[in-house]
């Protein structure tokens, strides 16, 4: 538990500190939604290019670990998004709140964990997971979100309006643009690479302040937690469930590889679903509130998972 906890402890501080300056009005009333939009239109894309530049076929030919983490991601979105769809909800936020279901938190807390658990041979997994949920995943919800956002209903009318505005998104042209860079084998200069990694740097730091601002907000109390426990709970238990079964039962992964892809699954829900709710300005509270939450709650769940481990030499 200590490391687990030693890995979240900055994740719980940025958050703090966001909260902390709004609440003694250090920031202001905008101030989450420009810094987030910081991290959309700069820090993330820079992210985006950098690790899609950085990929290799080689490194990504790893069909078992990528089917497994690839399904237990889709089939929570879909599951989540038909229910919320069912329920009443804009396809639009039913998007939202289906990410923030499926979204490992890879970046932030996946590598330096994994790190620890399986040392250097989880890297290879990690990033292979962080490219499916950032890159893969984020661009299925971004493309559902803009159809949502469409009142044109011819189809050929709206796939061109859905198409010019996915053109016009830094987080959609910013992974094809590095895949571009890595599939012609081209060398980033040295100032480039630098200029990135700086940026995108930001990226998770700032998203982090940011959702502590939004968190500061006074609200009126509505259904949203409950929402967001039950979206908790699908992301810490039914999530790695389902990678465990994928990994164990259908694709018969080696045992290193299937912990890997379980502990990725089990991790809290990372910050992206936020920048998309704020971003495409819709309400932001269930995601956040899950993120919260799912984050608080993976101390206890990552450390039984690891015990579990442990125990079972996984």
């Amino acid at each position: 538990m200590l490391s687990t906890l030693e890995i979240l402890i900055p994740v719980f501080a940025l958050i703090f500190a966001g909260f902390v300056c709004r609440r003694r009005n250090l920031l202001g009333p905008t101030a989450a939604s420009e810094l987030n939009r910081f991290v959309v239109w700069l820090a993330l894309p820079a992210l985006l290019f950098d690790i899609m530049a950085h990929s290799t076929w080689r490194q990504l030919d790893q069909p078992g670990f990528v089917a497994t983490f690839s399904v237990a991601c889709a089939v929570l979105f879909i599951g989540v998004l038909i229910v919320r769809l069912f329920q009443g909800r804009h396809l639009a936020d039913a998007s939202v709140d289906a990410i923030a279901a499926s979204y490992p938190n890879t970046g932030y807390i996946g590598f330096p964990l994994a790190l620890i658990v399986f040392g250097n041979a989880s890297l290879t997994p990690t990033t292979i997971a962080t490219i499916i949920v950032a890159c893969v995943l984020f661009a299925f919800a971004i493309v559902l979100i803009e159809v949502g956002l469409q009142t044109e209903r011819a189809p050929h009318k709206l796939g061109l309006k859905v198409l010019r505005s996915l053109a016009k998104n830094p987080l959609i042209v910013s992974p094809i643009a590095g895949a571009l860079v890595a599939s012609v084998h081209w060398t980033l200069p040295h100032s480039a690479e630098t200029f990135l990694k700086l940026l995108g740097g930001a990226a998770s730091p700032c998203a982090l302040v940011s959702l502590g601002l939004f968190l500061a907000e006074k609200r009126q109390a509505g259904n949203e937690r409950n929402t967001s426990v039950a979206i908790t709970a699908i992301k810490l238990i039914v999530q790695p469930a389902l990678a465990w079964w994928m990994a164990s039962r259908v694709f018969v992964l080696p045992a290193d590889m299937a912990g890997v892809a379980v502990l990725l699954a089990a991790l809290p829900t990372g910050t992206g679903p936020y920048m998309l709710a704020e971003f495409y300005r819709r309400e932001a509270h269930v995601t956040s509130q899950t993120i919260l939450f799912s984050t608080v709650a993976s101390l206890v769940t990552l450390s039984l998972l690891l015990l579990i481990m442990q125990r079972h030499a996984l």
